[in-house]
């Protein structure tokens, strides 16, 4: 198969690229390629809403860019920021041209919320499933585009490079390009090549890599890993936000997100017993950045002995909270709580992943005819902590910038012909599947362990030993067996569980989301950390 323009991934992003490419050259064929269903994004479990600009009467671009450089703790690249910011009122005009229905007033302004870090009301939201509802704006808008292919059910393997031609290619080698992708038809089970002139990663996180995670079970960092793999340029990893808010249930791998709007609102985190503890760490109190609320919450939780604390809304409105947050109240009652009532029990959660693949800002990465945006980016937005709401932005402002860079590039690309076919020669079925779903078991205990809010040298090192062995281990798999997609799940998360920990062990700071107890303070040499 070959196409023009091939997306992986489905969520604001892809699509959002898609839709462009499409629009422009109608007689071109652009391909969107998921791993699962369609909707089964990062995207679609958004819940806060989108961080913008477009009230210039109380808010301004100054004030947002402050708050997202103050949030990113000296490691933003500030020219980004200010691309981000600026664009993006034009962004959110056009995903509303296209059907997105964010909340309004009685008036017929945008209801605007407020969220950790921010010093203004500037998040737009549709209740709190705002992900949901761009996710379905876009799609709608896809199906209605007919030179646009949705292809579900596929699991890209690797990318394509001069590497599978018999070349040498290493870090150090400058034009390396990428000529498609090897795909598993998940309905067929079979390996297949696809060749475009065009690429673009949009292959959401890495949530997964963690134990206790608001991510999808996708969120299996595959487009890092697969560009790490064809020695691309990777940086910050170390950078891994915890929600400080996930409903707290135990034994449960994905927690039920209580956004950080709900905070915005009015709602107070409290210890035990029944302590208001944030004024001890910040001066913003409960609207704190995420980073330093997670580990606020990871110190009360250490220092009373708890495995959860409090989010107190029993003082708020319980109408508008039910208007506003519907999904939230309706799934904490599911389970026996009362939010008018009760407090709500909660515990920091993975989350994001800040860092990704190196970009300039036109969303180009390291390896030629490859872009890269949304959440498997590393763009210089986020620098070491993302500013709340500031997620579906970037997405929505970088895959226009990477259309734009495209348009540019396109007639200067032409299909490769000579690639070969997928062998798997000399390979035969697993005859154990426990050898994989331990093995992942065994990589989300220790990053959670040792990898998590807070990190020490001695935790960073003997995560390193065992991730060593459980990447001898199943390379060794992965080389003798036919490829599954559970397998290669495993062999991604194995290689971005490395990459956390290696840039981690390489930042001898405290950081933003990187915090080790052996360096507690920010070093005076502030540098992105690439892989």
């Amino acid at each position: 198969m070959q196409t023009d323009f091939l997306v992986i991934g489905s969520g604001v992003a892809g699509l959002t690229y898609a839709l462009n490419m499409a629009r422009k050259y109608p007689e071109k064929k652009v391909m969107v390629l998921t791993k699962t269903r369609e909707d089964e994004t990062n995207t679609k479990y958004a819940q806060g809403g989108v961080a913008v600009v477009n009230d210039l009467e109380h808010d301004s671009f100054e004030k947002h860019i402050e708050d997202t450089l103050v949030a990113g703790d000296g490691l933003c690249n500030e020219a980004v920021v200010e691309i981000v910011v600026r664009e993006g009122p034009q962004r959110i005009r056009e995903i509303i041209d296209w059907g997105a229905r964010f909340d309004r007033q009685p008036d017929g302004d945008f209801s605007r919320g407020r969220e950790g870090g921010h010093s203004e009301f500037r998040v737009l939201h549709h209740k709190d499933i705002t992900g949901s509802e761009i996710e379905r704006t876009l799609l709608e808008a896809v199906y209605r585009q007919p030179n646009i292919e949705l292809v579900t059910h596929c699991f890209v393997v690797d990318l394509i490079t001069q590497h599978h031609l018999g070349y040498l290619v290493t870090k150090s080698t400058l034009d390396i390009e990428c000529y498609g992708i090897y795909v598993m038809n998940l309905q067929t089970n079979r390996i297949e090549q696809i060749r475009a002139r065009i690429t673009l990663l949009a292959t959401g996180g890495c949530g997964r890599v963690y134990r206790s995670t608001t991510n999808p079970s996708i969120a299996t960092g595959d487009g890092v890993a697969m560009v790490y793999r064809a020695k691309g340029r990777i940086e910050n990893m170390e950078f891994i936000q915890f929600h400080p808010t996930a409903l707290y249930e135990p034994g449960s791998p994905s927690p039920f997100l209580i956004s950080e709007a709900v905070r915005g609102d009015g709602a107070i985190l409290r210890n035990k017993d029944g302590e208001a503890f944030m004024e001890r760490y910040d001066t913003r109190k409960d609207l704190a950045p995420r980073d330093i609320a997670a580990r606020a919450i990871d110190s009360e939780m250490k220092r009373t002995g708890t495995e959860h604390v409090f989010l107190d809304c029993r003082h708020m409105d319980m109408e508008k909270f039910r208007q506003h947050f519907p999904n939230i109240y309706e799934k904490c009652k599911s389970i026996g709580i009362e939010a008018g009532q009760d407090m709500i029990p909660v515990a920091p959660a993975a989350h994001y992943s800040c860092g990704g693949i190196k970009t300039d800002e036109w969303g180009r990465t390291s390896i030629h005819n490859l872009y890269a945006c949304g959440e498997c980016a590393s763009t210089g937005l986020h620098g070491a902590n993302r500013l709340a709401s500031n997620s579906l932005l970037e997405a929505m402002v970088f895959a226009h910038r990477c259309y734009i860079h495209t348009v540019d590039q396109i007639d200067n690309t032409a299909f490769r012909e000579d690639i070969p076919e997928w062998n798997a020669e000399g390979t035969s079925a697993p005859r154990e599947m426990i050898l994989i779903t331990q093995s992942l078991k065994e990589l989300q205990q220790v990053m959670s362990d040792y990898v998590g809010i807070v990190r020490s040298n001695e935790r960073l090192s003997r995560a390193m030993r065992r991730l060593d062995m459980l990447h001898e281990e199943t390379e060794a798999l992965y080389a003798r067996t036919i490829v599954s997609p559970q397998l290669c799940e495993l062999r991604n998360l194995i290689t971005v569980g490395y990459l956390i920990v290696k840039g981690a062990a390489f930042r001898h700071e405290s950081r933003g989301l990187h915090y080790n107890t052996d360096y507690p303070y920010k070093s005076k040499l502030v540098q992105n950390i690439i892989l």
